[in-house]
């Protein structure tokens, strides 16, 4: 399939600012590289390198904030046609920039696109998780529920992991930490990335995610799409 009309955004929710390694970059260079084989353009970022205020609103300089590099990313969110969140696991759960990350997109979860529906109808979410200790399958749990949640589609097999030693052993760059030549993990984060294009390509070859019933505009005006108010007696 011909996937160079898509484009992706993986967003690093590492707690360590450039240049520090990042363990998650790891995992982010496979999908990545099969992304661009494929033709897809992709950016990374890594969250903590910004200065992005904490808050649930677009913009949090109108809400007490000096600054806020959030509403410029938001930019790279909206042309991306998919969009892979990255996280470390710490004390069993995602990283606190990756709480930030979720709560800047809801920020913006209300807005509608130009069919009336909620803004991130029709593009594609993942996630991809490092760590040392157990709580892969729990972040994953919560990153795509908050994803589907927000309007992004989830493919089948969106998450891909990879864990080493529980505790203070190898992290997956580090050298023989096995995490790299890890069958299980490469396997899903592969199957994981050609599932995002398909998706992916599938909905913007049809235009988006198909209209009908979920149009908050519409419901707005008074168009309730066979919806009956149950009369209570």
């Amino acid at each position: 399939m011909n996937f160079n009309q898509l484009s992706a955004l993986f967003i690093n929710c590492t707690l360590k600012k450039s240049p520090a390694m990042s363990h998650t970059d790891g995992l982010i260079d496979i999908s990545k590289k099969i992304m661009e084989k494929n033709g897809v353009s992709v950016e990374t970022i890594r969250f903590v390198d910004h200065d992005i205020a904490t808050g649930v609103y677009p913009d949090m300089t109108e809400h007490g904030w000096e600054t806020d590099e959030w509403p410029e990313i938001f930019k790279k969110v909206m042309k991306a046609d998919i969009l892979v969140l990255t996280t470390p696991i710490w004390l069993g759960d995602k990283s606190s920039q990756c709480a930030k990350a979720i709560e800047r997109l809801y920020a913006m979860s209300g807005m509608t696109n130009d069919n009336g529906q909620y803004i991130y109808y029709g593009k594609v979410a993942g996630c991809l998780v490092t760590g040392n200790e157990d709580g892969a399958k729990h972040c994953a749990m919560n990153i795509l529920y908050s994803m589907q949640h927000l309007g992004y589609c989830i493919s089948p097999q969106s998450d891909a992991a990879w864990l080493g030693e529980i505790g203070p052993g190898k992290s997956y760059k580090d050298e023989g930490s096995g995490g790299p030549e890890n069958d299980f993990t490469n396997r899903n984060t592969t199957f994981m990335t050609y599932n995002l294009m398909h998706l992916a390509k599938m909905l913007k070859d049809a235009g988006g995610f198909p209209v009908g019933g979920n149009q908050r505009t519409e419901w707005d005006n008074g168009n309730h799409f066979e919806f009956e108010n149950p009369e209570y007696r």
